[in-house]
């Protein structure tokens, strides 16, 4: 154990770690799990000071993983924050009940008593009853396609007072894109951006990401945009984190819009940003 408690945080569950994988039986560390360790710490510094930032609220705080997997992220969060404290529950929403039902076991075998699993997809979580009507923290780490969008429309839902997302692939705007390409190629010299496939795929996860960071302004969030250093396992290594001020700016919305509409957009109004027409009109922005 000599050379794993160099990485272990006080209180931090080495039996957890081992049910994680990231330490060996005999509680020993190699070098791809010590560099694991260190990249979901990283990680967690993020989830860490946005949790120390929420008002105190009866109960405690909320947070919700989407796409929660093996429920990874959900466990180290709780291990290292909510263990700690009296109140507070994650849920993990998930689609795979398999992976479900493991997390609820694991769960249950290391006593973290306020951790929940649902078998759910991020679109369905949003009608859950299953689910108290605001989550304070909602998290979506390489949440595939349009999950992420989901994550988001959830956290809106819930009034949110931070999220925490890692986007992954996104097709959505690029199949758009792909529809519009031949007049778009006649219309506009900006459309050599996309005119080859691989830069089609590649604007449209760029744009999806900008769209995503501009409907969260324009809902009230301020938003960072960084890398997730030390993820290099994947080439997804974006990260937004979005913190509620409830200052909705106008800009966000009108920028939108345009960009939408420039690149023959408009359709993804009303399946992805469902509230811009209220938005747009709101007198507070």
């Amino acid at each position: 154990m000599k050379g794993a408690e160099l990485e272990l945080r006080p209180g931090q569950s080495a039996e957890l770690l081992k049910e994680l994988h990231i330490l060996t039986r005999d509680g020993r560390l190699n070098q791809d799990s010590r560099r694991k360790l260190k990249q979901v710490h990283h990680l967690y510094q993020f989830i860490e000071k946005l949790l120390l930032e929420l008002p105190p609220a009866p109960g405690g705080p909320t947070l919700a993983d989407h796409g929660a997997g093996k429920s990874y992220l959900g466990f180290i969060v709780y291990d290292l924050f909510f263990k700690q404290r009296e109140g507070g529950r994650i849920f993990g929403i998930e689609t795979r009940e398999e992976l479900v039902r493991r997390s609820d076991e694991l769960a249950q075998r290391l006593g973290f008593e306020r951790m929940s699993f649902l078998h759910l997809s991020a679109a369905e979580a949003s009608h859950a009853t299953t689910l108290p009507d605001r989550i304070d923290v909602v998290t979506a780490l390489h949440a595939c396609d349009t999950a992420t969008d989901d994550a988001i429309d959830f956290g809106l839902r819930k009034n949110a007072q931070a999220m925490v997302l890692v986007p992954c692939c996104q097709a959505e705007v690029a199949a758009r894109l792909r529809q519009n390409k031949a007049s778009a190629l006649s219309s506009s010299p900006l459309s050599e951006l996309w005119r080859h496939p691989l830069h089609t795929r590649e604007l449209g996860s760029q744009l999806t990401n900008v769209l995503r960071c501009l409907y969260l302004e324009a809902s009230g969030y301020q938003v960072t945009v960084t890398e997730l250093v030390g993820w290099e396992h994947s080439l997804k290594n974006e990260l937004i984190l979005a913190r509620f001020t409830g200052h909705r700016k106008r800009s966000a919305a009108e920028r939108l819009m345009a960009i939408l509409g420039e690149f023959g957009l408009q359709g993804l109004v009303a399946s992805r940003f469902p509230k811009l027409a209220k938005l747009g009109s709101d007198s507070n922005l």
